[in-house]
């Protein structure tokens, strides 16, 4: 394959024939949800070592990689795909992902991918005025606009809660950036926290234990009423804290924590209140939804991801600011090859940003709501929440399974009964399935008890494939009851 026109198109047919008819086949549930091999397997099936050795690869080659390669990848388009909380991308988004791989404009300097840089700063005004954080006349105003919203879009939810909470240090200890990050700054934050936000922490060089932790309920909520010991707490330490950080939702059980009470405590204490809505954020879209999300308006900042709930494929990644000034302290940097005074057309998005090189995210979700629009969203998110609760009602009423709550979005844990409530077995019983590769679902534990976990990301996931899932679980229980 050359490096021109004529080759790109030729090969590019042939890969979309093959990604059209793998879309067709996951969705009519035709293929396994997963095949896995052993890597060392895969890497000779795949011909690794004759591929980057000697290179080859034409319309004719191509045809029997992308074959292996499908056949060996997770089947998120499937029905029986309930994992984890990845996006079942909408096929418009893929072809944004096409776009950007063959122009390759990084776009966070504006004179390096123009039209993406206007798509993503459309799209991150769009997202404030759901929140109600836009000012503007209309979505297309880009000026700085007095006590208006601002934010950015990021590779992942891990980078927008690192600029969050970095930005949230600048208005706390304006010299950390030249002088380190004092040593009496902690964050108080849900114990279910996200992983990203110890890691985040641990990058701002505070260590850990600068996260003290809030009591959660049985089910994984803050418990907001514990807010002010905990402050007083670290205030008799000598400590300052640096952020309030909540979930909207968890990821174990996808319950919100209490925004509207925990924002008010904020606000009453004066403390950046920060919001991990990576995956809850999107049910402001719906108007059956968003009620879930009282109070969210009162946070400083807050994360979105797109590649989620927003049939996005990843990485697409907001980060949101209340006010617009607070993320230009997040990062105080000097390069004279990028920046620079210059006579600027439209806006450099990398003072705000992490990465330097940052991919067109903006078109991924643009392409998403150009042939679904908001209302295809909405209508996605209310499909996928209501399928959820329905989904509980038949678990839940099997006498063989229980669930331990009536779930507020597409998450859903439950565990089978009937050979006892032992941990491991529940654990086994997941592997099993997956193993089997008919269905993909995960597992998780809290207040140390096992669960299966579901999530419903998939539109085509239907009762009777609920069914199907449960009788395959009461099969592979049998299997594993007789085998001990």
């Amino acid at each position: 394959m050359k490096n021109n026109a004529h080759d790109f198109k030729a090969i590019a047919e042939v890969v979309s024939n093959k990604l059209a008819t793998y879309l067709d086949e996951s969705q009519k549930g035709n293929l396994k949800t997963l095949v896995q091999k052993p890597a060392e397997e895969l890497a000779q099936d795949l011909q690794l070592e004759k591929w980057i050795k000697h290179g080859g690869l034409n319309t004719e080659s191509v045809q029997d990689f992308l074959d292996t390669y499908l056949k060996n990848t997770q089947h998120l388009h499937h029905p029986h795909y309930i994992g984890h909380q990845v996006a079942v991308p909408h096929v418009a988004t893929g072809i944004a992902d096409f776009i950007h791989g063959t122009i390759n404009n990084p776009m966070a300097i504006y004179e390096m991918g123009p039209a993406a840089a206007a798509i993503e700063k459309f799209l991150v005004n769009w997202m404030l005025e759901k929140i109600g954080w836009f000012k503007g006349s209309y979505l297309g105003d880009f000026s700085k606009i007095n006590s208006n919203g601002g934010g950015i879009l990021t590779h992942g939810g891990s980078l927008a809660n690192l600029t969050a909470l970095c930005a949230a240090r600048a208005k706390i200890a304006p010299e950390a950036w030249t002088k380190g990050t004092p040593n009496d700054l902690v964050i108080l934050a849900s114990e279910e926290a996200h992983y990203s936000i110890a890691r985040t922490i641990s990058i701002m060089g505070l260590g850990r234990e600068a996260i003290i932790p809030v009591a959660v309920d049985d089910l994984k909520v803050m418990k907001h009423e514990y807010l002010l010991a905990v402050y007083q707490k670290v205030k008799r330490q000598g400590k300052r804290v640096m952020a309030v950080v909540a979930n909207a939702c968890t990821t174990a059980t996808g319950l919100h924590d209490p925004l509207e009470e925990i924002g008010a405590f904020c606000k009453a204490h004066n403390l950046w209140f920060h919001v991990d809505g990576a995956h809850g954020a999107s049910a402001l879209l719906s108007t059956k939804e968003k009620h879930l999300l009282k109070g969210i308006e009162h946070a400083d900042s807050i994360i979105w991801d797109a590649h989620k709930m927003m049939r996005t494929s990843s990485l697409c990644a907001a980060v949101l600011f209340k006010d617009f000034r607070m993320m230009e302290g997040a990062f105080q940097q000097k390069g004279s090859y990028l920046f620079h005074d210059k006579e600027e057309v439209g806006f450099d998005l990398l003072p705000y940003a992490v990465e330097c090189t940052k991919a067109a995210l903006g078109t991924k979700l643009f392409w998403v709501l150009a042939a679904e629009g908001e209302k295809g969203l909405e209508t996605f998110i209310d499909s996928t929440y209501q399928n959820t609760r329905l989904f509980y009602n038949y678990i839940h009423n099997h006498v063989d399974f229980e669930c331990p709550y009536f779930p507020e979005s597409n998450i859903l844990c439950f565990r089978y009964t009937k050979y006892g409530l032992n941990n491991d077995f529940q654990l086994l019983l997941r592997n099993h399935i997956v193993e089997r590769g008919n269905f993909y679902i995960t597992s998780t534990e809290f207040n140390n008890i096992r669960y299966l976990r579901i999530t419903v990301m998939n539109e085509l996931t239907k009762e009777h494939h609920i069914k199907e899932l449960l009788q395959e679980i009461i099969e592979v229980a049998q299997i594993i009851h007789n085998s001990n």
